[in-house]
């Protein structure tokens, strides 16, 4: 049996984040389209987890990457029109149970694309 992995994220200018909290996770799928995420992966236990995402707006998925940590795995999809906000992730107006903000990351964005850029640069180096 899978489940939805526990979601947060958060809207930048240019960016949208995602991060599935899955600690040790293996066998880790990400697939981006241009409307839709799907992510799966196991963890430690076997136990499968599973989110499949459609998305509020288009994003670049040439230009989107994820980037896997030992307590989750970070998804970072460039929006295709930047500067434009996310009042939330998904098509539907509907709020998952497994989805939430991340406020720890959520700010405004006046004077913000630099520190989202170092944040891109740091996650490219990986």
């Amino acid at each position: 049996p899978r489940q939805p992995a526990k979601t947060l994220w958060y809207d930048r200018p240019r960016y949208v984040y995602l991060e599935f909290c899955v600690e040790d996770s293996r066998d880790v799928k990400v697939i981006i389209e241009d409307h839709r995420l799907v992510f799966s992966c196991k963890n430690a236990d076997g136990v499968e987890f599973y989110n499949e995402i459609n998305l509020y707006a288009r994003v670049n998925s040439k230009d989107s990457r994820e980037k896997r940590s030992d307590r989750s795995i970070t998804c970072f999809m460039r929006k295709w029109k930047e500067k434009v906000a996310w009042p939330r992730i998904t098509k539907e107006n509907i709020k998952p149970a497994w989805l939430s903000v991340d406020f720890d990351n959520w700010r405004d964005w006046e004077g913000d694309e630099e520190v989202e850029r170092a944040m891109v640069e740091q996650y490219a180096e990986v």
